[in-house]
């Protein structure tokens, strides 16, 4: 598997050229906001752009914060269970009690459940979904009072394997599959409001669940997983450049649907098929 080639701090584009102030005097949520993975680096780039910061994950992600104060972040962390209704609506209340409002919500925290299908116990379908799913619900049910209308966003992080078929991740695309499915309706149930519901499905991005599972992938497999990538393996900070413009105003004829990145339907065909 290919090393990740950005520094874990900044996307390239960041460092190149000054970001927008898109979110200035935003204020945005991010659940599942952790040191290395997706939310981290959400966090951070919607931060660049002026948002203040309302982050919570199971464990207090020390080097993010630590890199969010050096760069002058506003931001409040609280600890957070997605699974715990109490939990949610108890750090929601100490979000709105800081900030006094909440315009953006992204629903980031998930979990990964790679198995074949006739190992899975009741109790794994249980679990993932009650993160991927139920755990999204929650945050978004807890957050809809105070969510700005007009102009409040949610963005929910799906999956590829969401939209696509993979031997032995049936659990994990299910679950993505009804994150992209309740965005969807929500997105029409909540358009009256002016509020906004959109989905991302990421394929293959350099993360610790990626690093977890590529040790498990013999070679031949993992050229298999690339020839579904035609731009290769992406970065946390091409999906953090996503919401951000999905989460901002420049995006503000957008609802529903989901915006794939990285993959592509089809399976490419080697090129001796195409011969005579």
């Amino acid at each position: 598997m290919p090393k990740e080639p950005r520094d874990g701090s900044a996307s390239a584009n960041d460092k190149a050229r000054p970001l927008p102030r898109r979110f200035e005097g935003s204020v945005v949520l991010v659940t599942g906001a952790n040191d290395r993975g997706f939310g981290g680096a959400i966090a951070e780039r919607l931060a660049g752009e002026g948002a203040a910061l309302a982050l919570t994950d199971l464990e207090r992600p020390g080097r993010l914060l630590d890199r969010l104060a050096r760069h002058g972040a506003v931001v409040a962390w609280e600890p957070g269970d997605v699974t715990d209704a109490a939990s949610v609506d108890r750090l929601m209340a100490s979000f709105v009690a800081r900030f006094g409002r909440l315009d953006v919500v992204v629903n980031n925290a998930g979990v990964s459940c790679f198995a074949p299908f006739a190992t899975l116990t009741d109790d794994q379908w249980d679990a993932t979904f009650d993160v991927n799913v139920k755990g999204a619900a929650r945050v978004i049910r807890a957050a809809l009072p105070h969510l700005t209308a007009p102009g409040g966003v949610i963005v929910n992080i799906a999956s590829a394997l969401g939209m696509n078929a993979c031997a032995g991740n049936t659990l994990y695309g299910a679950s993505k599959a009804a994150l992209i499915a309740m965005t969807n309706s929500l997105a029409l149930e909540l358009a009256p409001r002016k509020i906004r519901a959109l989905s991302i499905a990421p394929a293959i991005a350099h993360t610790p669940m990626l690093h977890r599972f590529a040790r498990n992938v013999t070679g031949e497999a993992w050229g298999r997983v690339l020839d579904c990538q035609p731009l290769g393996v992406g970065s946390r900070h091409d999906v953090a450049d996503a919401v951000a413009f999905l989460a901002s105003s420049e995006a503000g004829w957008i609802t529903g649907g989901t915006l794939p990145m990285g993959w592509t339907h089809a399976l490419p065909l080697p090129l001796d098929a195409t011969q005579d």
